[in-house]
């Protein structure tokens, strides 16, 4: 699709916004706002080099991550929520997003991480094209929550090559309650279904300083978040990406469920505690620990990362300081 035609898409698709499964019909090119909490226009909060991703993302220089603001899921205990859902962030041209990603190539990256960008596609890929125009080599991660349409994920298909989807659920009374999206299940399995199966992995080794790493260059990563006191609930996700996933994907178990101290009004506390009461909202347990690795061991996936148990709290991200990480898992490039 060329230039003419991207923009021709974005004024389709953000005039009666249904890019999304949400498909709210908002008119984001006047002004307003979708489902999402964002307009037609790109904004973005932060691009830094990551270290706390997957190794096969990070490798030896770390992930050029961009955060976009706005999100069209929305969860209920998301710990990026200043910028998913409380707008903060900065408005930015098509130029000047395509000249964050060379920055981020500049300063050694690995490759553009695009985080949470679900609602932004059609602005993304006229981006990411005048981007490679000018220059942009590295590869183009897709970070996202799984609920997305494929249709929108086409416009992609020859600008990323990366995949980093959550499969957060297959319970549709869990997501209907933590992302008002009881369709979930549907459109994440959808949506993961087609990311594997146009993207086939693609690992290379790349040494640095005499140290040798793997890096994946093409290929789908798959994220499953554990959350506590609900473990049928992944043992049916796990289930389900090991009849359809296995030897074709990579999947990442995280234990890193933490409760976050949320700011906003009290009815917007509210909604956020009902919500959560689905679920035991703590830090992951021992046990529960201790039962996640024997149900990995059971299904015996052929590519699997699962993140050991930590009680920290400190890698809890604040988007209002110019540096919102911890200095070792983040470099900032660009703050809002």
């Amino acid at each position: 699709m060329n230039n003419s035609s991207l923009n021709q898409e974005i004024y389709s698709l953000y005039s009666k916004c249904l890019q999304c499964p949400r498909k709210c019909g908002t008119d984001r090119i006047s002004g307003k706002t979708g489902f999402c909490g964002e307009t037609s226009s790109l904004k973005v909060a932060l691009a830094c080099l990551h270290f706390g991703e997957e190794p096969l993302i990070t490798v030896h220089n770390g992930s050029g991550t961009i955060f976009f603001t706005g999100c069209n899921l929305r969860c209920a205990f998301c710990q990026n929520y200043q910028i998913s859902q409380h707008g903060m962030g900065r408005e930015i041209s098509i130029s000047e997003f395509a000249s964050i990603c060379l920055k981020l190539q500049d300063e050694g990256a690995e490759n553009i991480n695009l985080v949470t960008g679900s609602h932004q596609i059609p602005n993304i890929a006229l981006g990411l094209k005048e981007a490679k125009k000018n220059g942009l080599s590295i590869p183009v991660c897709w970070n996202s929550s799984g609920y997305e349409s494929v249709e929108m994920l086409e416009l992609l298909q020859d600008l990323v090559t990366i995949w980093l989807p959550d499969f957060k659920t297959l319970n549709s009374n869990l997501s209907a309650k933590l992302f008002c999206a009881p369709d979930y299940p549907e459109v994440a399995k959808k949506a993961v279904s087609w990311m594997i199966n146009h993207n086939p992995l693609k690992i290379t080794t790349t040494e640095k300083n005499g140290i040798k790493k793997e890096k994946l260059m093409q290929g789908v990563i798959i994220r499953h978040l554990f959350l506590p006191g609900k473990f049928e609930e992944t043992a049916e996700v796990l289930s389900w990406l090991k009849e359809n996933a296995d030897e074709k994907a990579i999947i990442s178990l995280m234990s890193q469920y933490t409760p976050v101290p949320f700011t906003g009004s009290n009815q917007e506390k509210e909604k956020r505690n009902s919500a959560l009461s689905i679920i035991e909202n703590r830090l992951v347990n021992t046990t529960e620990d201790s039962d996640l690795k024997d149900l990995i061991d059971a299904f015996d996936f052929q590519f699997l990362f699962y993140q050991d148990l930590t009680t920290d709290t400190d890698w809890l991200p604040d988007f209002t300081r110019n540096q919102p990480f911890s200095n070792t898992l983040a470099k900032p490039i660009w703050h809002f």
